[in-house]
């Protein structure tokens, strides 16, 4: 099942703060031509912030350019997570298979 709300937002600083809650929840980060990350979080703004500025070279290497979010309970996460993650098969998730992210990478 893909994402409850597909409508991407640019990948930016400005665009986070305006657009990305402060609320529990899933959020995918991709370029033009793949996913790259889905990741859960407790806070989807602060952790999309700390993704552009401290993300993994991995990550930024694609070439991040869009996100997508659903709210979700801390209850259900780890659960839709790992849904999106068989779904979209983002890389990072695949590279970093096994570790525990912590909602970042």
């Amino acid at each position: 099942m893909p994402f409850e709300q597909f409508t991407p937002r640019s990948f930016t600083p400005v665009s986070v703060r305006a657009n990305a809650p402060a609320a529990s929840g899933i959020y995918g980060i991709s370029n033009a031509q793949e996913w790259i990350y889905i990741g859960e979080s407790d806070n989807i703004q602060a952790s999309l912030l700390h993704d552009l500025q401290k993300g993994s070279s991995a990550l930024l290497k694609r070439s991040p350019t869009g996100f997508v979010f659903e709210l979700c309970s801390a209850a259900q996460r780890r659960a839709r997570q790992d849904r999106l993650i068989l779904e979209y098969e983002p890389l990072c998730n695949r590279q970093l298979s096994g570790d525990d992210l912590g909602g970042t990478i």
